[in-house]
């Protein structure tokens, strides 16, 4: 790819629209999960014992399943991301190239 086509690319509207959109939604998802990271943290650091609770007085303890939900919460997003990536923004790339091509 030239340089000329690369300027070019980066000029479209729709080129730009993508971005914003992409990146707007890459920082909205990345905040949710260091925000629930953080309130984790924070209830360990605030109130061990809450965690530390047994779960119906058996063995595990709240902290378990809580920390799991957080493993899972992040592979939720990323697979947000990658499903909206794959499904409009691939798309959209490649009707602009298309159009861009030389």
């Amino acid at each position: 790819m030239t340089k000329d086509r690369m300027e070019e690319i980066a000029r479209d509207p729709r080129y730009i629209a993508l971005v914003r959109t992409r990146t707007r939604l890459a920082w909205c998802l990345s905040i949710a999960v260091v925000a629930a990271f953080t309130a984790f943290i924070l209830v360990i650091a605030l109130d061990k014992a809450l965690l530390a609770t047994p779960i119906a007085g058996h063995v595990t303890s709240w902290g378990i399943p809580v920390g799991f939900a957080l493993i899972l919460f992040s592979i939720a997003t990323i697979a947000m991301f990658t499903r909206r990536a794959n499904r409009r923004f691939d798309p959209i790339m490649a009707r602009i190239l298309a159009d861009h091509a030389e």
